[in-house]
């Protein structure tokens, strides 16, 4: 399942931006970061689906959901404007945004593309 995030648990697991005037990826697998709101149409379009490749890609990546009307100073570091927006975090090199709310074969295609993870059947 994907996990909710705050602010602090953003800059622990994700990129601490008061520190790092650089990109540095926190984390230990690549990630997702769904930045919605609860009364977004199109985010609640997007959820299932990430919630489903969060299952199916267990163990390879994680998926994070931050809310953008809680988390608001997250959201303006990093220029949110359209929700949803979804960051794709490679373990290595900068994260990439997608806005909108993608098809499932979109984000697996990002996933394959931008974090670099293939699907084990």
């Amino acid at each position: 399942m994907s996990e909710k995030i705050n602010t602090e648990q953003f800059k622990q697991k994700v990129f601490n931006y008061e520190t790092n005037t650089e990109w540095k990826y926190e984390g230990d697998l690549p990630a997702i970061v769904d930045f919605y709101a609860d009364w977004c149409g199109p985010c609640k379009m997007v959820s299932p689906v990430l919630d489903q490749l969060s299952k199916e890609y267990e163990g390879k990546i994680r998926v994070y959901k931050v809310n953008t009307d809680e988390e608001q100073e997250l959201s303006a570091v990093f220029g949110i404007q359209s929700i949803p927006t979804i960051l794709f975090i490679p373990k290595e090199g900068q994260p990439q945004a997608a806005m909108g709310a993608l098809p499932k074969a979109a984000l697996e295609k990002a996933i394959n593309d931008v974090l670099g993870v293939k699907k084990t059947a």
